[in-house]
């Protein structure tokens, strides 16, 4: 979540009391999702009823400061941010549903549709640091306004997936018992390959047209070489700890890369 924040407010070129707002919606809507997800599991009979209090209280707490945030948007001018909301309610309930039959461990589909909804906070922050509050006006300033959001979004989105599919690489990798051959490592790498030289060719193929930032290829340059690093020194015997370390140092570096390329190229 906190990635594509950061590049739509950076990308946006200013920080108001409505970026606040947004900050504190996006964070309070991203904490509630864990006792939520607890007290699904008492219902369900996979937890103590003892934890529903808790759950409820952080339910509340969270409910009314998200809440409370979005009041601040809409009197700021940005009422018309809520619709981005709407996608993230089906995959929600798409996961409690799995939640409540046991089946939300390695759900790869669902994390990547997932990082979709979060990726939405990229074009937010940027439509809120560039104050576009009237975008549902006629003047077409103010609609190519939307353009860049839109491509935060994609981009942002394609990063995310294609961690999310490495992630999972590395995790089956960490059950080997031993190194296996290159053509066996190359098999079991495929799709993560597949995810980010795609995601590279097509950030490169635009910014050769002018279309994105020149430099903005870098920071999915990184995320490409990463993944052929991974592909060829598999994660034998790593702990999960490990594995998710080094991701967050990627994907921390791929951020600062990002915001860098967007707003100096």
């Amino acid at each position: 979540m906190l990635s594509p924040l950061l590049i739509g407010l950076f990308a946006g070129g200013s920080f108001s009391l409505a970026s606040v707002y947004l900050i504190i919606a996006a964070i309070a809507a991203f904490l509630i999702r864990q006792p939520i997800t607890t007290a699904i599991k008492v219902y369900s009979g996979r937890r103590s009823r003892r934890d529903l209090p808790a759950a409820r209280f952080w339910i509340i707490l969270y409910g009314m400061v998200g809440l409370l945030s979005l009041v601040g948007l809409i009197r700021q001018g940005f009422a018309y941010l809520l619709w981005l909301a709407l996608p993230g309610i089906p995959v929600f309930v798409w996961h409690l549903a799995l939640v409540s039959r046991r089946q939300e461990r390695r759900q790869a589909g669902v994390e990547v549709v997932g990082s979709g909804v979060l990726a939405l906070a990229a074009p937010a922050a940027y439509w809120v640091g560039v104050g576009a509050s009237g975008l549902s006006s006629p003047d077409p300033i103010l609609h190519n306004l939307t353009i860049p959001g839109w491509w935060l979004f994609l981009l942002t989105w394609l990063q995310s997936a294609a961690s999310i599919v490495y992630a999972y690489l590395r995790l089956e990798q960490r059950e080997l018992a031993s190194t296996p051959t290159l053509s066996v490592r190359l098999r079991m790498a495929r799709r993560a390959l597949l995810y980010t030289s795609f995601n590279l060719a097509l950030v490169l193929a635009y910014s050769l047209a002018d279309l994105l930032p020149a430099w903005l290829p870098l920071p999915y340059a990184l995320q490409w070489a990463e993944s052929i690093y991974g592909s060829l020194k598999p994660a034998v015997g790593y702990k999960p700890t490990r594995i998710g370390v080094r991701q967050l140092i990627i994907s921390s570096l791929f951020t600062v890369l990002f915001i860098l390329a967007w707003n100096f190229s």
